[in-house]
């Protein structure tokens, strides 16, 4: 995390906006972000991060980070997803990101149907990262951080292909699962696997 300390006037309202990246994998943690955006330094190009090119996302990750008031990364792990559902693991890693900004903010707006537990309003925008900046912000770093994340596995664990399919249940993923077995990072409680271990 890193922030640049400025000052607002105090009637300007601080919004973080959350979203996550990695849901829907069979392996690796879930990774949430939450932003608050400069007013005074715009960012130009902020989007759904699943719309934009890698390269796009890794500079506008960047520039996020450097302009921003105050951005945080956390993750809920493999385990806490396997004991309380990923839904739950998600809104805890969003929690946790928000607890982790520098800058309390006056309002979260969270993308998506569901909101994590915070003591500051929150609502939550069905494709809120491709309306709103903050959440578009959110959704770019932690993708890019979760990416980065799944790289580091496919280093470890090479014969799994992770750099390309970021632990999703690809076609070449199951194979690899079927070829080379599970690894610990490889979420039990989703399906196919958790079918695979009852038998």
């Amino acid at each position: 995390m890193n922030n640049r300390q400025q000052h607002l006037p105090n009637k300007y309202p601080l919004i973080a906006g959350i979203d996550e990246a990695g849901r829907g994998p069979l392996a690796g943690p879930v990774v949430a972000a939450a932003v608050i955006l400069d007013p005074q330094w715009p960012i130009d190009g902020l989007a759904d991060s699943k719309i934009l090119s890698k390269l796009k996302r890794e500079n506008l990750s960047k520039l996020i980070k450097t302009h921003a008031l105050s951005w945080s990364i956390a993750v809920a792990s493999v385990e806490e997803i396997d004991e309380l559902n990923i839904l739950q693991a998600t809104l805890l890693a969003m929690q946790r990101a928000v607890n982790g900004l520098h800058i309390q903010p006056d309002e979260a707006l969270v993308d998506g149907n569901q909101t994590p537990k915070l003591l500051i309003p929150t609502l939550a925008i069905i494709k809120g990262d491709s309306k709103i900046q903050a959440i578009s912000a959110a959704s770019i770093i932690a993708k890019v951080e979760r990416d980065s994340l799944m790289l580091a596995y496919h280093q470890q664990h090479p014969r799994y292909s992770f750099h390309l399919h970021q632990g999703y249940g690809t076609k070449l993923h199951l194979a690899e699962i079927a070829e080379f077995g599970f690894l610990d990072i490889h979420r039990k409680s989703f399906n196919p696997l958790r079918t695979l271990l009852s038998q």
